[in-house]
């Protein structure tokens, strides 16, 4: 009989239709495959269990999680590999039901139920987030931010480094994280067009970073809310620690709750994507309520690319999952023009792309060169969601399968002047 490797990955090649481009290594030591190409690591027979009960990404997803499916080399190119077997090929539970129509791929299918061991199904790892349906009231939204921030200050700080800014950094070729975090804090400054004096509301504020810059840098007054409790204590330690206690005030708030306006300029970074597309012109109307006439909206948000039929979009099962629960994704046109509808002149709209998949492969490096402590700050299994989600997401970044942009957006009085430059683009990151 052949050892487990090699009907492993005969049966999956059966199943797939294709060559199977990853060695693979199974729980007997076996192996099989292009010897030079990455290792898809089965450490036991669970991990065939979690793809066959769960057939595509979220099976894959549990089996990496639970730590029964691994990667041996480099974990880019053996993801890369996988988009055209899973991703891209769609291969969900439907995708399977037709496939098994096949006489060969059923035959294929019943040899792997036997080489999975016990016919019963693998209990989801704990960090697991119980699919429900995307409703973005003030408490799931309050659950849904806690399950991915509140997750220990000090993994943060491994995977972030000092900057402690979650999202994507504005590079200079020869630039560093920190640097380039400086940078991209700094453009959204220049954007605003921040100066003393004014009020600046900083959406999503995450650990302070944009409120503290904005605060030292600019003279500017600040209100950072977020709905994470422990974003909110590391934060308002950090404005003590800066001396500016006086000029920021971080408060555990929804944006929806904030009454306290009007502002001179609003700051969303990386927020706008947890607000989910039935909300989305509610969050854009708020904002709006909150400026003065002439104030200015920077949405930094991460886009996908449009669909045929925008009625057959589905979030990512992983990362709804394991990542960001209840988190949506729009194309930039949809944000564009909702952001119009709620009455914003839309001035200016950079995309950063490349900017994210170089931030995303700085962070995972810094995962990975000290994944033993990352695991003891939060869990193992957490530690393998941030490395894989984050790998991933570099790829496609890079690969054009999703955008970041920079949407800014005036509240334009009724003379109609909107109190930008003639030549808006001269602000430097």
């Amino acid at each position: 009989m052949a050892d487990a490797a090699s009907r492993l990955r005969s049966l999956a090649e059966q199943m797939l239709g294709v060559p199977l481009p990853l060695r693979v290594r199974a729980w007997d030591g076996s192996q099989a495959g292009p010897p030079d190409a990455p290792a898809l690591v089965m450490r036991n027979r669970r991990a065939l269990r979690h793809m066959l009960f769960k057939p595509g990404e979220l099976g894959l997803a549990r089996a990496w999680v639970a730590g029964d499916l691994d990667v041996e080399g480099d974990l880019y190119t053996a993801l890369d590999a996988m988009a055209g077997l899973v991703w891209e090929r769609d291969e969900d539970a439907r995708g399977l039901v037709q496939a098994l129509r096949d006489p060969e791929v059923r035959a294929a299918g019943r040899e792997l139920l036997k080489l999975a061991g016990p016919p019963i199904p693998p209990a989801p790892p704990r960090e697991e987030v119980r699919k429900r349906r995307h409703l973005h009231t003030r408490r799931s939204d309050k659950r849904a931010i806690s399950h991915h921030y509140d997750v220990g200050n000090d993994f943060y700080e491994l995977v972030l480094g000092p900057s402690m800014v979650y999202s994507c950094a504005y590079w200079e070729e020869d630039g560093t994280l920190e640097s380039a975090q400086r940078d991209k804090l700094e453009l959204v400054c220049a954007k605003l067009g921040l100066r003393e004096g004014q009020r600046l509301l900083d959406v999503g504020c995450g650990w302070g970073s944009m409120a503290i810059h904005a605060a030292r840098e600019h003279g500017v007054s600040v209100v950072g809310v977020t709905l994470s409790q422990e974003q909110a204590v590391y934060a308002r330690k950090r404005v003590a620690d800066e001396g500016l206690a006086d000029r920021v005030e971080i408060r555990v708030q929804d944006y929806r709750d904030v009454v306290d306006g009007p502002y001179d300029a609003i700051s969303s970074i990386g927020m706008a994507e947890h607000v989910g597309a039935e909300r989305f012109l509610e969050y854009a109307s708020t904002l709006y309520a909150l400026l003065k006439p002439g104030g200015r909206l920077l949405n930094h948000q991460i886009a996908r690319r449009p669909q045929r039929d925008e009625s057959t979009y589905e979030t990512d099962p992983f990362i709804d999952a394991y990542v960001f629960p209840d988190g949506e994704l729009a194309p930039i046109g949809s944000t564009v023009t909702q952001l119009e509808r709620a009455g914003f002149e839309v001035r200016d709209v950079e995309s950063i792309r490349e900017h994210y998949a170089r931030t995303l492969r700085s962070w995972v490096a810094r995962l990975e060169a000290d994944r033993d402590r990352a695991a003891r700050l939060t869990s193992p299994g957490r530690a393998r969601v941030w490395r894989l989600y984050m790998a991933a997401s570099a790829l496609a970044f890079e690969r054009n399968r999703i955008g970041v942009n920079q949407v800014l957006a005036v509240r334009t009085p009724e003379p109609g002047t909107s109190g930008l430059p003639l030549r808006p683009r001269t602000w430097k990151g």
